[in-house]
């Protein structure tokens, strides 16, 4: 039934575009000859299976009788039928068997001998039989094709006990996006941590964080820009790089406008002054970033050994996603930080003074007794 499975589910999928060598793990049935003892009646003649099973063996698999040697060289004597006795199942049924009292007895008084198919072999995963069907995708992205096939076996009936899992690259994918996702998660609260203990606030470092996200904004943009697909590894790494590159910016600007603002600046002065103060080494900061995942992310290099130039790198298409993410999150976020974050910071600590100011005083009532 599996087989007769593999091949419908190949049938419906095949005409799917980017769909290339489309095959199943289905080892196909071979011949077979089964021979079913009958206990009772082998027992009549003084028979068991293991003299039975013995006796078929050596017929038709053969057993080793004995050596002959030339010289140092030593090869075994194989006793077995015919190879064309071998092959007529009418004759395996002749096959004599010794019962009692040296009795002649045939196969067929005390078994059972069918033609059937058998199976190749048995491929299981978690004690559960399994047939693969694979294919590569080619011209489109592998999840493209996967949706496409989704979707035309999304109406395939299959009897009580049978199912369809998708497995292979899409099952890869998502264990892999389920780390990523854990993992930037733990860094970004790594980040907002060390930042609560260092300006011993929590009004700062959630704007401080408000940069990761608009690194996100710069890594889809860029990813689009370019053209490039979603890869689910490298852009991954390359947004949770970004998680503890872009923050870095707003900690410099934010923790000098504090620095200036005890020094008697006004809160508008001193955000004024730290941006303009702050604005060439966070640009640089981010210009050596950047200049230096250029190489890899365009796989353009520079050979010292034959002074040639050398464009498109074997590794370049592996690197890219991750460089892509890397450069424009970080373009976007440096940009942004240096207008976003002083005006969210202005308008937030301005909103908490207001409240602040708002909340009612407790009264102290004073008593005085003769």
């Amino acid at each position: 039934m599996l087989g007769k499975f593999a091949d419908e589910v190949k049938r419906e999928i095949k005409d799917i575009p980017g769909i290339k060598d489309l095959k199943d793990d289905y080892d196909e049935a071979r011949p077979e000859i089964k021979i079913e003892v009958n206990r009772e009646k082998a027992s009549l003649y003084g028979l068991n299976m293991t003299s039975i099973a013995s006796t078929v063996r050596t017929a038709i698999n053969g057993t080793t009788a004995s050596k002959f040697r030339v010289g140092d060289d030593e090869y075994d004597i194989t006793v077995r039928l015919d190879s064309a006795q071998r092959e007529n199942i009418r004759l395996i049924e002749d096959i004599y068997l010794s019962g009692k009292d040296g009795a002649k007895v045939p196969l067929t008084s005390v078994a059972n001998v069918t033609f059937s198919g058998g199976i190749g072999a048995i491929n299981r995963k978690d004690l559960k039989r399994v047939v693969t069907v694979s294919a590569n995708a080619e011209g489109r992205l592998g999840n493209e094709v996967l949706a496409d096939v989704t979707a035309k076996l999304k109406n395939y009936n299959l009897p009580s006990g049978y199912v369809i899992s998708y497995t292979g690259e899409q099952e890869d994918q998502q264990e892999s996006t389920d780390f990523l996702s854990k993992a930037f998660l733990v860094s970004l609260l790594l980040v907002f941590f060390f930042l609560v203990v260092e300006f011993n606030s929590i009004v700062s470092p959630i704007i401080i964080m408000f940069t990761v996200l608009l690194s996100l904004i710069g890594v889809l943009l860029g990813l689009l820009i370019t053209d490039t697909p979603f890869g689910i590894i490298m852009t991954g790494i390359g947004v949770i790089s970004l998680g503890g590159i872009v923050v870095r910016n707003a900690i410099i600007l934010l923790d000098f406008q504090v620095e200036l603002q005890k020094r008697g600046l006004s809160k508008m002065e001193s955000l004024v002054q730290s941006g303009m103060i702050r604005l060439r080494p966070v640009f640089l900061t981010a210009a050596a970033t950047i200049s230096g995942l250029i190489p890899l992310t365009t796989g353009v290099d520079f050979d010292w050994r034959s002074l040639s130039w050398i464009i498109g790198g074997e590794n370049t298409a592996f690197w890219r996603p991750m460089g892509v993410a890397i450069i424009f999150g970080l373009s976007f976020a440096t940009f942004l930080t240096l207008v976003v974050v002083p005006a969210i910071f202005y308008s937030v600590t301005n909103l908490v003074e207001r409240f602040r100011k708002k909340k009612p005083e407790p009264a102290v009532e004073l008593g005085i007794k003769n």
